[in-house]
């Protein structure tokens, strides 16, 4: 029989969520409603002119082909654009500009380029898990950096950076954080992009969340601070703020060199995303600026159903500031269990699925996610169970 040490699987922790998951599929087999907050995925329809975009370009037959690994230009032209439109930053689609199939893949690909065995990463816990595992699948150490809402980021970097085994490479950055909901200001920001140029680091920004911030305002972008793209590049991804999660397209820009090393792994690893596919994320990002809006205010009503009506059911928890999360606690009554344990149980008399915060690494030990994608009526009847649970 061949080896069957697979050293990248060996490196890899069980499925935190597999015990949720079991216990969900379960309930449903058994006709049970589940009122289910735990995946990020959402559930409204992608904007109408993305479709009918779509429907246009399916028709040419030129889309029908291979497509450029690193995407279109009509899309480049398109984020080019979005960005100086939302940021005032001016991109250059040739060279500071890749089209990623889902942001997730172009961090771990990144990764991949750029990091190699001895390296070290500094990267959020907890964090949506590509961060930490993106740079351990490349054969980099991470230190962890905790973040959460209340947070001084700057002060942690730098005791993660002295906390290091060696001078990092890299600094992994997420604001609006997945998972806790934690923002910076641009005032904030720009010191973390000072400080990376300081400590000689890579800079790496998710903004997946860049649209969900309740304050009616854009999170801000790291290349927005004067010469940041001499170390940083910045992720967006379709799939939040215009509900294409499924259409799998992200982008990455800033750097010229990290660029265009992502670009460069992308080219062994992936053809260019269905074309048509692409040319309606050009005509979105041109033209659903008001869509985006809904998005926001739907997420943001939403919240506040969930966040009132668990502190009605006795479950301390504060509003979200940004994303699409609601980062809890486990309730005080339940601080004996773990947050697996109590995410069985809330599934299992409450029928809420949530996502234990361990998932996201050590530090969201002792919390829960819930995604804000049920709707208002749900939401509001999954409080009401989570109470008669709590009685």
């Amino acid at each position: 029989m061949p080896d069957t040490y697979f050293p990248r699987m060996a490196g890899l922790p069980a499925y935190i969520l597999g015990a949720v998951d079991e216990k969900k599929e379960e309930l449903r087999a058994q006709g049970r409603v589940v009122y289910d907050f735990g995946l990020g995925n959402p559930d409204l329809p992608s904007p109408p002119l993305a479709v009918e975009a779509l429907r246009e370009a399916a028709r040419q037959g030129q889309n029908h082909r291979y497509q450029p690994s690193p995407g279109l230009r009509v899309v480049k032209d398109a984020i080019v654009r979005w960005y100086a439109r939302h940021y005032g930053v001016t991109l250059d689609p040739v060279n500071e500009v890749v089209v990623t199939i889902g942001s997730k893949e172009g961090l771990g690909h990144l990764a991949l380029a750029v990091l190699g065995a001895g390296d070290v990463v500094l990267a959020p816990d907890p964090c949506y898990p590509v961060h930490r595992f993106g740079p351990q699948f490349a054969g980099a150490t991470v230190q962890p950096v905790p973040t959460a809402p209340g947070r001084d980021p700057l002060a942690d970097l730098e005791a993660a950076y002295q906390a290091a085994p060696k001078p990092p490479k890299l600094a992994i950055i997420n604001y609006p954080h997945n998972p806790t909901s934690a923002t910076v200001d641009e005032k904030t920001l720009a010191a973390i992009v000072r400080w990376a140029e300081k400590r000689d680091l890579w800079l790496v920004s998710d903004l997946a969340y860049a649209d969900l911030v309740y304050s009616g305002q854009r999170a801000p972008s790291a290349l927005a601070v004067e010469g940041a793209r001499a170390r940083t590049v910045e992720f967006f991804s379709m799939s939040k703020s215009y509900n294409m999660a499924g259409w799998r397209v992200g982008f990455c820009v800033g750097n010229s060199q990290l660029v265009g090393a992502l670009r460069r792994i992308k080219g062994y690893m992936d053809y260019g995303i269905f074309g048509a596919i692409q040319h309606a994320v050009a005509a979105t990002l041109d033209g659903g600026d008001t869509f985006v809006h809904d998005v926001r205010e739907t997420y943001r009503r939403r919240a506040k159903v969930l966040c009132d009506g668990l502190r009605r059911a006795g479950w301390a928890v504060d509003d979200p500031v940004g994303s699409m999360f609601v980062w809890a606690p486990v309730p005080e009554r339940f601080r004996g269990m773990n947050a697996v344990d109590f995410a069985i149980k809330l599934l299992d008399e409450a029928q809420v699925a949530v996502a234990p915060g361990v998932a996201f690494g050590p530090g969201g030990e002792g919390y829960v996610r819930l995604a804000l994608v049920e709707e208002a009526e749900r939401i509001e009847a999954a409080t009401q169970s989570i109470a008669r649970m709590f009685r």
